[in-house]
C-alpha cells in the first residue's frame, strides 16, 4: 500500500497534457460519470469488490470467464501479463514467438509461454445445462476478448502459434461481434428479444473508461435502458465492473492472499436488477468470483473450483421478497441509437 507517491511518471519535454505530479492519487469528478452515480444510488453499490487477480486485462478477463487466469486445468501457474500491446492479436491467434508471463506460488514470473489456454469455463457449464449464452465484442482478436485464448472456445483454424481465425462452435454459435451495419448488436437483440440466458458485454475502447475514452457511462446506460425497458427486465440481474484497478491509489487493502496472485485492489460494482435492494452499499467482500458464483447458484450449476469456489454468491445485494421494481430511465448524453449507428471502426484496448 506504501510508495504510490514513488510511481515515476515521465512526460517528454515540451508535450501538452502531461500529468500532474502524483498522479496515481485522483478522483473523478461526479458530473462526468453521472448515469454510474444514477445506477449505485437506485440499486446496489458494493465497496469491497476486489479484483480477483492482480492485474492486467488480458488475464483478468480470462477470470471472469472461468475464474482463473491459468494456462491449463491442473496448473499452479497464472497468467500474469498482457502479450505485447503492438500486436494485431492475441490468444489463439497470436503471431508465433508471442508469449505472457507466468507467475509461480513463490510470486515469481519467471517464465512465460504462448497465450493459447486450455481449462474449463463458465460458459461450458451453461452449454451442458442447455443454457443459452453469448459473448458480445466489438472485435475477434483483442485481450479483451477472452474467448479467443481458450482452445476449445476459439476453434483455430490450425494449430496455434499458426492460427489466424476461430472456427470453433462456441465461437462461431456464441461470440458476436459488431459490424459495420451494426456496432452495437448486444442492444438489438435486447431490442428483439434475443438476449440469452447470460450474456457478457465488453465495450469498445471509446466506451471503456480508459484515459481519453469518455463515452463510458453512456455505453452502460445505454445497454442497462435497453434492458429496463424491454420484455427482459422483469428477470434480469445486471452486474457492472470494470476489469482491473488501473494503477490508481487506493486506501483500503486488498484481502489476505489466497495464493501468489489473489487480491488485487478494488473495482467498482452496480447491481441492477428489479430485485436489487435500493440505495444499498454492500460491504460484504466480493469479487470476480462472486459473479461467477451468482450464475452457477442462479442456474443450478457445478462449482468450476477455481475463485468461484471461495467466494459469496452476491446474495445480500439482493431482495427477491420485494416488490419488483418498475424500471426508470438513466439520464446519458448518448443513447443507443448513437452506438448501435456509430460509423468508426471499433478501438482496440490501449492497455500497456
Amino acid at each position: 500500500m506504501d510508495g504510490a507517491d514513488l510511481i515515476p511518471v515521465q512526460c517528454n519535454a515540451n508535450v501538452p497534457n502531461c500529468p500532474p505530479p502524483n498522479p496515481q492519487f485522483a478522483y473523478v469528478d461526479p458530473a462526468d460519470v453521472q448515469p454510474y452515480f444514477q445506477l449505485a444510488e437506485q440499486y446496489t453499490f458494493a465497496d469491497r469488490m476486489f479484483q480477483t487477480n492482480q492485474g492486467p486485462s488480458f488475464p483478468a478477463h480470462q477470470y471472469i470467464i472461468s475464474g482463473t487466469s491459468a494456462p491449463a486445468a491442473n496448473s499452479n501457474l497464472f497468467v500474469s501479463g498482457n502479450p505485447p500491446t503492438t500486436l494485431p492479436t492475441s490468444g489463439c491467434l497470436a503471431p508465433p514467438g508471442t508469449t505472457v508471463l507466468l507467475i509461480d506460488p513463490d510470486g515469481q514470473e519467471s517464465s512465460s509461454q504462448y497465450p493459447c489456454f486450455e481449462h474449463p469455463t463458465l460458459t461450458d457449464l451453461l452449454s451442458q445445462k442447455g443454457l443459452s449464452w453469448r459473448y458480445y465484442s466489438p472485435l475477434a482478436v483483442p485481450i479483451w476478448t477472452a474467448p479467443n485464448a481458450i482452445q476449445h472456445m476459439c476453434g483455430p483454424n490450425a494449430e496455434p502459434p499458426n492460427a489466424t481465425e476461430c472456427l470453433g462452435a462456441d465461437w462461431m454459435n456464441n461470440v458476436v461481434l459488431s459490424t459495420p451495419q451494426n456496432r452495437a448488436p448486444v442492444l438489438t437483440d435486447i431490442a428483439n428479444g434475443n438476449l440469452p440466458t447470460v450474456s457478457w458485454v465488453i465495450p469498445t475502447g471509446s466506451a471503456s473508461d480508459h484515459p481519453t475514452s469518455t463515452e463510458g457511462p453512456s455505453w452502460v446506460a445505454a445497454v442497462v435502458n435497453a434492458i429496463g425497458h424491454s420484455q427482459h427486465w422483469s428477470n434480469t440481474a445486471i452486474f457492472i465492473t470494470w476489469d482491473d484497478w488501473g494503477g490508481w491509489y487506493d486506501h483500503v487493502s486488498p484481502p489476505k492472499p489466497r495464493n501468489s496472485y489473489e487480491y488485487g485492489f478494488r473495482v467498482p460494482l452496480v447491481v441492477v436488477s428489479p430485485y436489487a435492494r435500493r440505495g444499498y452499499i454492500s460491504h460484504v467482500q466480493h469479487d470476480f468470483g462472486s459473479i461467477l458464483k451468482f450464475i452457477e447458484v442462479t442456474f443450478g450449476l457445478p462449482s468450476l473450483g477455481y475463485a468461484d469456489a471461495p467466494a459469496d454468491d452476491l446474495s445480500d445485494c439482493f431482495d427477491y421478497s420485494q416488490r419488483p421494481r418498475p424500471f426508470q430511465t438513466i439520464n446519458a448524453p448518448l443513447d443507443a441509437d448513437y452506438f448501435v449507428h456509430d460509423t468508426r471502426p471499433p478501438q482496440p484496448p490501449d492497455d500497456d
